[in-house]
């Protein structure tokens, strides 16, 4: 997963939501680049508390069509995520 223009990624930002929201819009958002036959994409959490960069970790890694996911090398309130897309 070495992905250079992250901007050119389909993007989530997070900014703003709680727990609950955030964790049903990230479900949704995967659902749709399923759908889009997007492979990789963008969720923005921010860097704050930590709060939505642990939901988002847990939401990504309890989800059966994401292969990886990492925060991004150059803006750690971020995080790359690819998927299985068929």
């Amino acid at each position: 997963m070495d992905t250079v223009f992250i901007k050119n990624l389909p993007s989530l930002d997070l900014h703003g939501f709680d727990r609950e929201s955030a964790r049903v819009a990230i479900i949704d958002f995967i659902n749709d680049n399923i759908k889009l036959k997007n492979k990789e994409f963008v969720i923005v959490h921010g860097i704050g508390t930590g709060v939505l960069k642990a939901t988002t970790h847990e939401v990504l890694r309890k989800n059966k069509h994401v292969l990886e996911y990492k925060i991004c090398y150059n803006n750690t309130g971020s995080t790359i995520v690819r998927i299985n897309v068929k």
